[in-house]
C-alpha cells in the first residue's frame, strides 16, 4: 500500500526524494490524525507517523473511507503547509 507521507507530498507537488520539508509535513499530518480521531475516524487508540514507512492501510482498511481520508488530509495539510493565494481556492479547501 501507499506511504502516507509520500502520497501527501505527491499531492502537494513535492518530489518523493526531496526531504527538506518532511519533518514539517509529518507534524501537520499527525495534527490532522488527531482531528480525525476526534471525529471518530481511524483507530480508537489514535495514529501517527514518524517517516515514510507508515501506509494508508495501516491507518484505515476500508478503501472508500481511505480515499475520503486522503482528500481530507491533503486539504488540511495544504492549508497549513502551503496555503493557496486565491481566496476561492482557500475556501474550497476549508469546505473539504
Amino acid at each position: 500500500m501507499e506511504s502516507i507521507l509520500t502520497s501527501i507530498k505527491k499531492m502537494l507537488g513535492i518530489p518523493q526524494e526531496y526531504d527538506a520539508f518532511d519533518v514539517d509535513i509529518i507534524m501537520h499530518i499527525n495534527s490532522v490524525f488527531i482531528v480525525l480521531k476526534q471525529m471518530g475516524v481511524g483507530p480508537s487508540e489514535g495514529f501517527y507517523i514518524e517517516d515514510k514507512s507508515a501506509t494508508w492501510d495501516e491507518y484505515i482498511e476500508d478503501p472508500i473511507e481511505c480515499n475520503a481520508v486522503k482528500t481530507y488530509m491533503y486539504a488540511k495539510v495544504r492549508l497549513i503547509f502551503d496555503p493557496p493565494q486565491n481566496s476561492a481556492h482557500i475556501e474550497c479547501l476549508k469546505q473539504t
